[in-house]
């Protein structure tokens, strides 16, 4: 039976997250964050707004009324149409509701034996158009896309010391923002002391559920891009729940002049989640890539359409 591993790209506005997940109840929503300074970070409401069911989905490849809608479940009712059998694909990142993806790599097997040149373009033809399936490619039987990933790469952006009329528009759904002016060579000054392998216990929610907070930032780093304008761009061997969010709220304290950029290795030392920055929206957030050892897929084929970095 073949194994096929995907590269897959989503817009996540409109989805509870990667993970599948059960029926629409009150008890399956999102747990509260932490408070935050309304004052220093802006959530998008039209995040709010899907949440909630405000705003009209996609039509194609869409859950049952009473489940929550999730890339995982939309991807697999689309493969099961072109396998025409039962199938269950797993994810390399359970990214968040809100959280968008570039590179998230996903594994299924069926007993179909599909051209892998016809795969990609298949599957992505019964999707909704805010997903994507950029590449697709056989590999061994025991390829785990979770426990076979050496790497992730994510990116969170932030428009800053925004007014009213500056607020983005076009982009609103993948760019945070803050009213604050901020000094991206102090956040980058910050960002540098995160890398290496430390206890990331005041960088991660409460209940992440993980039995080690122990983790590797591989590079760290912040960019300004424009004038009202920037990103961070990390890479690790691994995430803890709203890992990254959290690093990016607490660099966005040290840019407003609320936390100084030789704070970060006490805040690392504290192991409390208090002691670190707000949980920003997940808006900007957007997994860029995955990375696994070099080996030769069996079979793989790119399609046609580019993904080229915002």
């Amino acid at each position: 039976m073949p194994r096929y591993r995907l590269t897959v790209a989503y817009d996540g506005t409109w989805f509870h997250g990667w993970q599948k997940q059960g029926k629409r109840d009150t008890a399956d929503a999102e747990p509260a964050e932490e408070s935050s300074d309304e004052s220093s970070l802006a959530v998008d409401s039209a995040h709010d707004a899907a949440r909630a069911g405000l705003a009209k989905t996609p039509s194609r490849a869409e859950p049952p009324a009473d489940q929550l809608r999730t890339v995982q479940a939309v991807l697999e009712r689309a493969i099961q149409r072109v396998v025409n059998e039962p199938v269950i694909i797993t994810g390399a990142s359970r990214s968040d509701a809100g959280v968008h993806a570039r590179g998230q790599v996903a594994a299924f097997t069926t007993t179909r034996d599909i051209p892998v040149s016809k795969i990609a373009r298949a599957i992505s033809s019964r999707l909704p158009d805010d997903v994507r399936v950029l590449r697709a490619a056989i590999v061994d039987d025991d390829f785990d896309p979770i426990k076979g990933a050496l790497g992730k790469g994510y990116r969170y952006r932030v428009a800053f010391g925004c007014l009213p009329h500056q607020v983005p528009l076009f982009d609103r759904h993948f760019v945070a923002r803050t009213p604050h002016r901020l000094d991206v060579a102090r956040m980058n000054l910050a960002a540098r002391l995160l890398m290496g392998e430390h206890d990331f216990a005041s960088f991660a929610r409460v209940d992440h559920g993980r039995e080690t907070t122990v983790r590797t930032v591989f590079d760290c780093k912040v960019v300004q891009t424009s004038s009202r304008r920037c990103h961070l761009d990390i890479a690790g061997g691994g995430f803890l729940y709203n890992m990254v969010r959290i690093i990016m709220g607490t660099l966005v304290e040290v840019g407003r002049g609320k936390v100084e950029p030789e704070s970060m290795p006490g805040i690392i030392a504290a192991k409390d989640r208090r002691a670190a920055g707000p949980t920003m929206p997940p808006t900007g957030l957007c997994l860029r890539w995955v990375r696994y050892p070099e080996i030769q897929d069996l079979k793989a084929t790119t399609e046609t359409q580019r993904h080229r970095e915002a």
